[in-house]
């Protein structure tokens, strides 16, 4: 049997941080791991195509370095390296529907709502409309208040 992964969006929103240290707490608890997604929306540049390749490859680049950055987070919270996605796609939901499509070992999605009273954020309203079954399967999705603090986190994971 394989070992649950908890997915988690890698992005520059400070909610993400929340989602990712109760992704870190849940695998640690249950025996699972953590999976990061981070996704390279298109670079909006038609007139040189080398322009172009370049900004994709700093892109890709500075996700790579992003990952390696949140690895170290991730192992001394569990003990166990993160698994890294880089996808480039034209929004965090359709990298969502690929990746949840073809690992069946992601078994919950953790989210973080925005903090302070901004809503929920347009990943998780999007979620909350249409639901999550994708590649002809089901997934449980947690959502976690975007301020929680660490001590709520350890309680609570």
């Amino acid at each position: 049997m394989s070992q649950r992964k908890f997915l988690v969006i890698a992005d520059d929103t400070p909610e993400f941080q929340v989602a990712l240290r109760f992704a870190c707490r849940r695998a640690r608890s249950t025996g699972g791991h953590v999976a990061l997604l981070r996704v390279i929306e298109p670079a909006v540049f038609e007139h040189w195509s080398g322009v172009r390749d370049e900004i994709e490859r700093q892109t890709r680049a500075e996700a790579e370095a992003f990952l390696q950055k949140m690895a170290e987070f991730v192992l001394a919270e569990t003990g166990a390296p993160p698994e890294f996605i880089i996808l480039n796609a034209e929004s965090p939901r359709q990298a969502l529907k690929s990746v949840l499509a073809d690992d069946p070992d992601i078994k919950i999605l953790v989210l973080a709502a925005a903090p302070q009273g901004r809503g929920p954020g347009p990943l998780v309203t999007s979620i909350a409309k249409e639901g999550v079954k994708w590649g002809g399967r089901k997934l449980p999705v947690t959502v976690v208040p975007g301020d929680l603090t660490d001590e709520e986190i350890a309680d609570l994971a």
